[in-house]
């Protein structure tokens, strides 16, 4: 089974922090408040991005809280997958446990300009710049990570353990 992810890249710098992806103060207005707000750091992001677009990011990308919710609004914003160099330990679990693709990958961000294509396959752990026609290695995820991915997340995955028992 293939993981392939393709979007628009985004890109982001140091230590994006999971307040930027889960505002908190916006968070009373619903989603539609809060959506308008998800790295709004970026001026043109919470106007244009699609979904399958792709976040790449510098070091530490996702420090912070611990906040599932994090992940969880990018995935609902449609992103693809999320590239750093670097991530807050807590964010990348919680990116596994979503199903939002994320990969490791050192070099990432000179890869890309903003607005290039990406393409990501998550199981060989390779990026592609369709732009350029450039390849880039990640570091690979387990295969324990992929199926909870490929599962659609932690609980599903639960669920199916606990349904076959």
């Amino acid at each position: 089974m293939a993981m392939i992810v393709r979007g628009k890249v985004w890109k982001f710098g140091d230590d994006i922090n999971t307040d930027l992806m889960d505002p908190g103060f916006a968070r009373a207005g619903g989603w539609e408040m809060t959506r308008k707000y998800i790295l709004h750091i970026h001026p043109k992001f919470n106007a244009e991005v699609q979904p399958g677009d792709i976040i790449v990011g510098r070091r530490n990308y996702g420090c912070g809280s611990s906040r599932e919710t994090a992940p969880s609004n990018l995935k609902r914003l449609g992103i693809g997958a999320v590239i750093a160099e670097s991530f807050g330990r807590i964010f990348f679990r919680n990116c596994i446990a979503v199903a939002l693709p994320i990969l490791q990958c050192s070099g990432v961000t000179e890869f890309f300009s903003e607005g290039d294509i990406a393409e990501l396959d998550l199981e060989k752990a390779v990026i592609k710049n369709v732009t350029t026609g450039k390849e880039l290695k990640g570091i690979a995820l387990s295969k324990e990570m992929i199926e909870i991915i490929s599962k659609g997340g932690i609980l599903p995955t639960l669920k199916e353990t606990l349904d076959k028992a």
